[in-house]
């Protein structure tokens, strides 16, 4: 097919930049610290929403994870925060 080659090319580049950037937040940012877990999602999806009404700084990264617990376990819901620069403040 004509153009595969270059489009190939083109991902895999924006793919190994897009590594390049995260290796170099990775080796500044901080540890994760659970926010706020809960095992009811109207609970989680509000405190997320409060979050974001109040305003986020720019060097904080959220991650909002379910824990899938299947038929033995309940289902959790967490939001995890680290700063991004914390490594070059200390």
């Amino acid at each position: 097919m004509p153009g595969q080659r270059a489009r190939r090319r083109k991902r895999d580049e924006e793919r190994r930049r897009w590594q390049e950037r995260r290796a170099a937040v990775e080796a500044t940012a901080g540890p994760w610290e659970v926010l706020f877990s809960t095992q009811d999602p109207a609970e989680h999806r509000a405190f997320v929403r409060q979050l974001y009404e109040g305003g986020l700084p720019e060097d904080v990264e959220l991650a909002c994870d379910v824990l899938c617990g299947r038929l033995v376990r309940p289902t959790w819901y967490q939001v995890r925060m680290r700063r991004l620069n914390d490594g070059a403040q200390g």
